[in-house]
């Protein structure tokens, strides 16, 4: 078994991947091979709503100028998909925005091909919005009929400097908790298929 995070801050190793290793870290204790992709900071293009992914169906985004089709090839390979963004103006960053708006179209242009993979959000707040971002990662994931394991509460750390994560001892416990949820969810479907 194996998921894949994409770290969706521009900070490498700022607060969202403080948050990510938290749940890689529990996964990792399941026996599950993790990868993180850090997709923030990279230069990106939105959608261009060209429509052939539709015509092509060939798995991949017809934009090959940046790291997005190598994410959705690591995204078709995976049994679960972490998804980390920080909240910027109550939303996920630009380029976790066009890993969704890319991928989703290359999902549904090829029979949905994320469909019953594991999907977590995994947020970084400073104060608030984060539930929007944790609302639009997650319909991604629900859109593409995927499964959303569930933790104690939302899924998000409340820090604004780098670290500031490990004060919220509350956020770091439900993110915990949903690195173990996500685990188990993995081995429960392995065992069925």
């Amino acid at each position: 078994m194996k998921v894949v995070a994409i770290n969706g801050s521009p900070r490498h190793y700022g607060n969202t991947q403080i948050l990510i290793k938290c749940v890689l870290d529990e996964l990792e204790k399941s026996g599950v091979e993790t990868e993180v992709i850090q997709l923030g900071g990279e230069l990106v293009r939105g959608c261009s709503a060209c429509n052939f992914c539709r015509e092509n169906k060939n798995l991949k985004c017809d934009i090959d100028t940046d790291i997005i089709n190598s994410c959705i090839e690591t995204m078709s390979k995976a049994d679960g998909i972490v998804i980390g963004s920080p909240t910027y103006f109550a939303n996920v960053t630009t380029e976790i925005k066009a890993l969704i708006d890319r991928a989703g179209a290359v999902g549904c242009a090829n029979g949905n091909m994320f469909k019953r993979k594991i999907g977590i959000a995994v947020v970084a707040a400073s104060r608030e919005g984060a539930i929007n971002v944790f609302n639009s990662i997650n319909n991604f994931f629900l859109i593409q009929e995927m499964i959303v394991p569930g933790s104690c509460y939302w899924n998000t750390g409340i820090g604004f400097d780098i670290g500031d994560v490990f004060g919220d001892q509350e956020g770091l416990t439900t993110i915990r908790t949903l690195g173990q949820n996500m685990a188990w969810l993995l081995e429960t479907t392995h065992k069925a298929t």
